[in-house]
C-alpha cells in the first residue's frame, strides 16, 4: 500500500510513489549492470599486463602531470580524483590488478585530472556546486516536512523544493563530466598503446555500464523533485 502525504489523494494512498518506485528501479538496475560488466572484465587480463595503478601513472606522464600523486584506497570502485590533494586514488580493485576493467577505471579518474588542468568548464561548474548540492540533499527534505508540521509556514516548503533543486542540478551537471571523462580514458588508453583492439570495446563497455550509474542518479533525483512538486508545489493554490 502506497504512503499519503495528503491533500486530496485519499487515505493511505500517494500515486506520485511510483516515480520514487521508478527511479529506484533505475538505480539498481544500473547498480546490477555496473558490478556485472565490471566483474566480466575484472576477470580479463589486458595484453600489456599494465596495474591499474601503472596505467594511471603513464597517463599522467604522458599528459606532462607530475604534480598529482596515485594512491591506494580501500574498497571496491571506491577510485576517485581529489583535485585538493592533486591524488588519483584507486581501490584495491584497481590499483594492482592488470585487468581490462581495472585499467578503464584508473584512465577514466585520469580523464577527470586532464578536465581540472584544462579547465574544463562542466567540472567547474560541477566544483562550485558541491556545497549547494551538499546544502540541497540533506535540508530540501527536511525543511519541507518542517513546513508541513507548521501548518501555516507553507513558504518554508516551497524553500525545500527550491533547495532540493540544488541536489538535482548537481547531479545533471555531473552527466556531461563523467560522459568526458570515460571517453577521454577510451581515447587515451588506445592512442598510448595501453589497450589494444579488443581490449578497447570491452573498456568502452565496463565505462559505459558505470555511466548508467550517473544517469539513474540524475533521473532518480529529477522524479523525486517532480513528486515534491505535485505534493506540495501548488499547497498555496490548494489551501
Amino acid at each position: 500500500m502506497m504512503p499519503y502525504y495528503g491533500y486530496g489523494y485519499g487515505f493511505y494512498y500517494d500515486p506520485t510513489y511510483i516515480l520514487v518506485l521508478i527511479g529506484a528501479i533505475l538505480s539498481i538496475a544500473a547498480s546490477m549492470k555496473v558490478n556485472s560488466t565490471y566483474a566480466k572484465y575484472s576477470r580479463v587480463r589486458s595484453m600489456t599486463g599494465m596495474t591499474g595503478a601503472q596505467a594511471a601513472e603513464r597517463i599522467l606522464y604522458q599528459a606532462g602531470i607530475r604534480d598529482v600523486r596515485i594512491e591506494h584506497i580501500r574498497g571496491n570502485l571506491t577510485d576517485h580524483y581529489d583535485p585538493s590533494a592533486k591524488v588519483v586514488r584507486l581501490s584495491d580493485a584497481t590499483y594492482n590488478s592488470p585487468s581490462v576493467a581495472a585499467v578503464g577505471v584508473a584512465a577514466h579518474e585520469c580523464g577527470h585530472v586532464l578536465q581540472h588542468y584544462e579547465g574544463y568548464a562542466p567540472l567547474k561548474i560541477r566544483t562550485a556546486l558541491v556545497p549547494a548540492a551538499n546544502i540541497g540533499s540533506k535540508l530540501g527534505i527536511p525543511l519541507i516536512l518542517i513546513g508541513l508540521l507548521l501548518g501555516s509556514h507553507s513558504a518554508l516548503v516551497q524553500i525545500g523544493i527550491w533547495v532540493f533543486c540544488l541536489a538535482v542540478l548537481f547531479q545533471i551537471v555531473t552527466l556531461p563530466v563523467e560522459f568526458n571523462a570515460s571517453a577521454r580514458a577510451v581515447q587515451l588508453l588506445d592512442r598510448q598503446g595501453i589497450l589494444a583492439g579488443e581490449e578497447v570495446k570491452q573498456c568502452r563497455k565496463v565505462l559505459g555500464a558505470a555511466a548508467l550509474t550517473y544517469v539513474a542518479a540524475a533521473a532518480a533525483s529529477i522524479l523525486q523533485l517532480l513528486r515534491l512538486i505535485l505534493l506540495f508545489g501548488g499547497r498555496d493554490r490548494r489551501d
